[in-house]
């Protein structure tokens, strides 16, 4: 367990003290205990200083866990002369029932058709050097976000040829993105 901790030394910089000490005791018993895994299961296996309430602070705990990947990453698998891509794209998990949410038809490649089923968008940094992706995001979009604005939908065309009079002119540098861009770029800056 030593070992697990040292790695998890460089988290100091981005975790506080009492969140540190509380880490240190769930990643232990987490990774003592077999079976199912549960905040009580995990109390017994922490040791001394890893009661029930303890865990439970751990896990109402608020992080950044975007930012605890981040320093994880870049302390222990990235090289100062390596080349790192962000790459994303979107994995569709095929499920049934009514009550799920954010449960729609989706377009999945394996099945070459629209599948009932969730939606994740994943983002990964990808090594070029080690050839390998570590996953940083991975957060859940429905349909609402495949929808393009009313602003973007073609106009349905009554029948004319050409331009419709009295149109202007559009400025080129005013882009509308669709909900999925956006989505994608607020995902992108998290």
């Amino acid at each position: 367990m030593l070992d697990i901790m040292s790695l998890l030394a460089c988290l100091s910089q981005c975790l506080d003290g009492t969140t540190m000490r509380q880490l240190a005791r769930v990643s232990e018993a987490m990774l003592s205990m077999s079976g199912r895994v549960t905040m009580r299961g995990m109390a017994r296996w922490a040791g001394k200083g890893g009661s029930y309430r303890t865990i439970q602070r751990f896990f109402t705990t608020s992080l950044s866990w975007g930012q605890v990947q981040w320093v994880l990453i870049r302390h222990h698998l990235l090289d100062q002369d390596d080349v790192i891509v962000l790459g994303g794209d979107d994995v569709v998990v095929t499920k049934s029932g009514k009550k799920t949410h954010g449960l729609a038809r989706f377009f999945s490649s394996l099945y070459g058709k629209a599948v009932p089923g969730l939606c994740f968008l994943s983002l990964s940094l990808i090594s070029v050097k080690r050839r390998t992706a570590y996953p940083v995001l991975m957060e859940q979009h429905g349909p609402e976000h495949r929808q393009a604005p009313a602003e973007v939908r073609k106009k349905q065309s009554d029948g004319k040829r050409g331009r419709p009079k009295g149109s202007k002119n559009q400025h080129r540098r005013e882009v509308t993105l669709s909900p999925y861009l956006c989505f994608v770029q607020e995902s992108i800056r998290q």
